[in-house]
């Protein structure tokens, strides 16, 4: 892969000596060069997009959200900019200081679990944990309302029309009556946790750094996140599997155990791909609930996917309406297979999401995605 990168970006450019004393000359010269300098900027872009197709943007705002835009959509853009940005700016932040302030009232005088290097408020019961959960289901739904999607396409499918072909006769009837260790679903944004959120209110994996964060570290408390350490080698990384899999486990046996959410490809993609699956999902052999996202547009793709935060977010307030679909699955039951080999509980799960949401199987992940990044980031910065 580094090879191939180093092919795109070593292709020499051809120059002509000008008469230093011929201006016009100087002039007519390097107008050729220019002109290729772009053209092969452009063409090794393509390369790179063909290579790295489930990272590549493909609405008007293009390659890291800074293409060229035409007439009407600069338009478009300069109006939100001056009247929907700030006043959605305005909704978000009240929302989210609402909700941080509902899950400091009622987490005060209650101390955190400590258990295992975390920190989380997902143990607190009664009437406490009630207002929390719904409060939070209630104002997420809120929240993607505000921001434009104003509706949402759900669609439950039932075993009869899965490609399922795992599950006994006696599991599909006994299947409404299990609950699911885990959520399992594609990742395209931070919008799915949104999405989650006014849906199941499920805990999830995040970053250390996002539990020190104002406001949203502690609403990641009371969701029960586990934080990790994304960038570290150390031994550490089996404690985090470890705790994954008891709450799994966890969650699967006890109906007051919050659920867990896991996106299994490690990182996001533009909602036409799904990348391999990681396997800490289906560690603990429990039933999973696959869910497919996808997001349409005509302008502006709420995909988070090769765009800055801060440029990605913009945009999508300046987008009049979002949408969003979602396909929720059956609970998959693995079978005795699948539970004593987890690489193929999660690639099998991984084959019936693809099926089902017309997903193209892709087998490159976050290391070929750095690579992509970094190649885009220096041919934009060249042309």
């Amino acid at each position: 892969m580094g090879s191939e990168l180093k092919d795109l970006n070593s292709k020499p450019a051809k120059t002509q000596q000008p008469d230093p004393n011929d201006d016009d000359a100087s002039a007519k010269d390097h107008r050729p060069l220019l002109e290729s300098t772009a053209s092969s900027a452009a063409e090794d872009i393509q390369e790179l997009e063909k290579k790295f197709a489930a990272f590549v943007r493909n609405d008007v705002y293009g390659s890291l959200g800074c293409g060229k835009l035409p007439l009407k959509e600069k338009l478009l853009l300069g109006i939100a900019l001056v009247t929907l940005l700030p006043l959605r700016l305005l909704l978000v932040m009240s929302i989210l200081v609402l909700y941080y302030l509902i899950c400091k009232i009622f987490t005060l005088c209650s101390a955190p679990n400590l258990e295992e290097d975390q920190e989380d408020y997902a143990h607190l019961g009664g009437c406490r944990r009630a207002v929390i959960l719904q409060s939070g289901r209630y104002l997420s739904r809120l929240l993607l309302f505000m921001v434009g999607f104003y509706w949402i396409n759900e669609t439950h499918k039932d075993s009869a029309n899965t490609q399922d072909n795992s599950k006994t006769e006696s599991t599909k009837q006994s299947e409404e009556r299990v609950r699911s260790g885990a959520i399992v679903s594609n990742h395209l944004s931070y919008l799915d946790v949104l999405y989650h959120m006014s849906s199941s209110f499920p805990s999830f994996v995040a970053k250390k750094s996002v539990s020190k964060l104002p406001l949203v570290g502690l609403i990641g408390k009371c969701l029960g996140c586990v934080f990790v350490q994304r960038e570290s080698k150390s031994s550490d990384f089996k404690g985090v599997a470890g705790i994954v899999t008891d709450r799994v486990r966890n969650a699967h046996q006890n109906e007051l155990a919050p659920m867990i959410l896991l996106f299994p490809e490690g990182t996001t993609t533009n909602g036409d791909f799904l990348l391999p699956f990681k396997t800490g999902a289906f560690l603990a052999g429990a039933p999973v609930m696959p869910v497919i996202l996808r997001y349409s547009y005509r302008r502006f793709s709420p995909a988070w996917e090769s765009i800055s935060g801060v440029r990605h977010v913009v945009f999508l307030l300046c987008q009049f309406v979002n949408n969003l679909e979602v396909t929720r699955l059956p609970i998959y039951h693995p079978s005795q297979q699948e539970k004593d080999n987890p690489k193929l509980y999660a690639n099998n799960v991984r084959k019936l999401m693809a099926a089902e949401g017309d997903l193209i199987v892709s087998d490159i992940g976050l290391a070929e995605k750095r690579i992509y990044l970094a190649a885009l980031n220096g041919l934009l910065g060249q042309s």
